[in-house]
């Protein structure tokens, strides 16, 4: 195997935690719906505040990356979700698939050979998709860890 498909597969294994952090897919569900909204503790967010922003980024990294009509978004309002818990367990279920849908797309991007982790993104002159695939892992790694704490206060890791 090249080191650059040892490359790219060492970054989707990070992509999906596990590695460094617990990977999102062995807890995500843990919580009952009724608690997904709940702000334990006198933290200022919620479950869902927190896997919302989670979503959020990523999405607007990989809009960032490739989309021919990307605009920047208000930072911190866009960010974050209005409500501190979604407006049904529909819409909760619907968030959550499309986190793990964009994840796989940027999974498979990254998989492909053929393109570049090292030119310029869509959207820059400066970074690399390479760059922003390493920003997805960070700040999923840094919010992962508050979802498990947010959690463990609400018994249920």
């Amino acid at each position: 195997m090249s080191m650059e498909r040892q490359r790219r597969e060492q970054l989707v294994k990070h992509l999906n935690g596990g590695m460094a952090f617990q990977s999102i897919d062995n807890f995500v569900d843990n919580l009952d719906y009724e608690q997904v909204g709940v702000r334990p503790d006198e933290l200022p967010y919620s479950f869902y505040e927190v896997f919302y922003h989670m979503y959020f980024a990523q999405k607007d990294i990989l809009e960032y990356c490739f989309s021919e009509a990307y605009s920047e978004h208000a930072w911190p309002d866009d960010y974050w979700p209005d409500n501190q818990e979604p407006e049904s367990e529909e819409s909760w279920e619907e968030l959550k698939s499309e986190y793990f849908q964009d994840r796989e797309k940027l999974q498979e991007y990254v998989l492909n050979i053929e393109n570049d982790l090292d030119e310029p993104v869509k959207n820059s002159d400066k970074h690399s998709l390479f760059r922003e695939i390493l920003l997805v892992i960070e700040h999923n790694a840094y919010h992962t860890g508050q979802l498990l704490v947010i959690q463990r206060l609400l018994g249920a890791y």
